[in-house]
């Protein structure tokens, strides 16, 4: 039975990531809302004003908290840009249109790294494990990281397929709580269901992730059986 599960690793980054998505919004929208009821000057200003403070908040911490500035930095310069761009248009929906981009882009990013069978779950997995291309030469591993791609790739269409049409209405409420709803239980889902999925593509026997199994080519250039002679990449065949 197969003990490994380095997604834990994932979860714990995911919820950070997911915080830095949510807060500032959800901000924006709570101080636009209260700003618009109360007849208050500029709601879409006041609200991206606390949204970037939010942002601001979220940016600091983590680089107190060891992470690199730039790193630390990109939720704040999204608030910026969603604010500046509301200001712009003067609609106040426009201020997700930055997320949807994004969610936009990263459905593409995942379809296309499915198809051409490097699996962005692989890329995530390997950098978090220390041996971003290891898994490379484990096609178990490719199957499986391909298999669990398909999750992730689905919360991002799922997301546009809500946000779109509430964008198009000017439900910049809706959209808020879309986010909060769509962002962290989506990521938990798919962290959760990463694993089995993956799992379900590796044989009886496969060490895991930590350990990509290559294998061995055999008499005439053909690979041996799968179980048969098989090495763990990085590591010398068993004697």
């Amino acid at each position: 039975m197969l003990r490994d599960d380095p997604l834990r690793d994932i979860l714990a980054a995911s919820g950070r990531g997911v915080v830095d998505a949510v807060l500032p919004s959800a901000a924006f929208v709570v101080v636009w809302l209260g700003s618009t009821a109360l007849g208050w000057w500029e709601p879409i200003l006041l609200g991206g004003f606390a949204s970037v403070l939010v942002a601001l908040l979220i940016a600091v911490m983590r680089w107190r908290g060891g992470e690199r500035p730039r790193a630390a930095a990109v939720g704040l310069l999204i608030a910026v840009g969603a604010t500046l761009l509301a200001l712009y248009t003067g609609r106040a929906q426009d201020f997700f249109l930055p997320r949807i981009v994004a969610n936009a882009g990263s459905l593409a990013a995942w379809l296309v790294s499915i198809a051409v069978r490097w699996p962005l779950l692989g890329l995530v997995v390997g950098a978090a494990l220390g041996r971003p291309r290891a898994w490379r030469d484990d096609p178990d591993l490719v199957r499986g990281y391909c298999r669990a791609s398909w999750l992730w790739a689905g919360q991002y269409a799922l997301r546009l397929v809500v946000f779109l049409p509430l964008w198009a209405a000017g439900a910049t409420v809706a959209l808020g709580i879309a986010q909060i709803a769509l962002t962290w239980p989506l990521v938990l889902l798919c962290v959760l269901g990463s694993w089995p999925l993956v799992r379900s593509a590796l044989p009886a026997g496969h060490p895991g992730p930590r350990h990509p199994v290559v294998p061995i080519p055999g008499p005439g250039g053909e690979h041996a059986d799968r179980g048969s002679k098989r090495k763990q990449a990085g590591r010398p065949p068993d004697a």
